[in-house]
């Protein structure tokens, strides 16, 4: 049983270098498999991926160097949404829709703005949203995209409006070196 579940586990993570646009990982626990898929980020200058909250979100987790996922003042995550696991969700645009209702209901007030379309290394121009508390609140950048059987979903977090200008450029530079 062991090299059933070390073949399934090394097939999946041999497919992530095959295949690098999205990482797929299959780990054994007590229950079965637990799957894990999220774009694979190549690594840029002053952050790096924090795997313990990765695992935890199912989200490739960034964190600036010298902080966590947990304590940093922004983050940037990205996401891999398989489509047949989401079966409500029918288009991108209705993924869009979903999201901004989740914002409107959880973040009174919220500020929900369409910005400038980013470009990834191949060329996909992922659609962005601000979402901007009116009071109290993280400061976020949501950009959304397709690709094959998974929605893309890339987003920085800040705890203030100065910590999100400041990893602004960190967030464009790890979308734009992101493709499939």
């Amino acid at each position: 049983m062991r090299i059933s579940y070390a073949l399934v586990f090394a097939l999946l993570t041999a497919s992530s270098a095959t295949y690098a646009e999205v990482e797929k990982i299959a780990i054994p626990s007590e229950k079965g498999f637990s799957f894990y898929w999220w774009p694979k980020l190549a690594p840029i200058d002053g952050w790096h991926q924090d795997r313990e909250h990765s695992f935890l979100y199912s989200a490739n987790a960034m964190a600036p160097d010298g902080s966590t996922f947990k304590n940093a003042e922004s983050v940037i995550y990205a996401k891999a949404t398989f489509k047949p696991r989401a079966p409500e969700i029918k288009s991108l645009e209705a993924l869009i829709d979903h999201d901004k209702r989740d914002f409107e209901a959880s973040v009174p007030g919220v500020s929900i703005k369409e910005v400038r379309s980013i470009a990834t290394a191949d060329g996909q121009r992922l659609r962005s949203f601000t979402f901007f508390p009116k009071i109290d609140g993280n400061w976020e950048q949501v950009s959304y995209g397709e690709e094959g059987e998974y929605y893309l979903i890339f987003t920085v977090s800040s705890r203030s409006r100065v910590a999100f200008d400041a990893a602004a450029g960190s967030y464009e530079k790890i979308i734009s070196g992101y493709k499939k």
